[in-house]
């Protein structure tokens, strides 16, 4: 989308081709619920575990899909934008970040982390 919401040509042709998923990727009233801030490295990883039994991610779920407190800086600002959390929210996690650096929101998520759990 340009800044005055029109579609460039590569927006029509998404839309044109895939109408629920264009629908979903600009709706401006599509939040994510988000119930995870952890400020210990340890409680990180006992909270992921549990988390790890819902299929749908939230910003911590992204944010431990991160190399670097750049990339995570770059997603909070990313999901902000997009209002999938709150403004306050956003500096929270940025704080988190911050104050106890990446790996207090637990371990990095690689490639095919919920294909082995068997989820999805």
């Amino acid at each position: 989308m340009r800044s005055d919401d029109t579609p460039s040509e590569e927006g029509r042709e998404l839309r044109r081709r895939f109408p629920h998923l264009y629908r979903e990727l600009t709706a401006k009233t599509q939040s994510i619920a988000i119930r995870s801030c952890r400020s210990s490295i340890e409680r990180a990883e006992e909270e992921a575990s549990l988390d790890d039994r819902n299929p749908l991610p939230d910003a911590v779920d992204y944010i431990r899909r991160c190399s670097s407190v750049e990339e995570a800086d770059e997603v909070i600002a990313f999901l902000e934008r997009r209002d999938e959390i709150s403004k306050d929210y956003a500096e929270t996690l940025k704080q988190q970040l911050r104050e106890h650096g990446l790996a207090s929101f637990g371990s990095k998520k690689e490639w095919g982390h919920y294909s082995r759990r068997g989820i999805g």
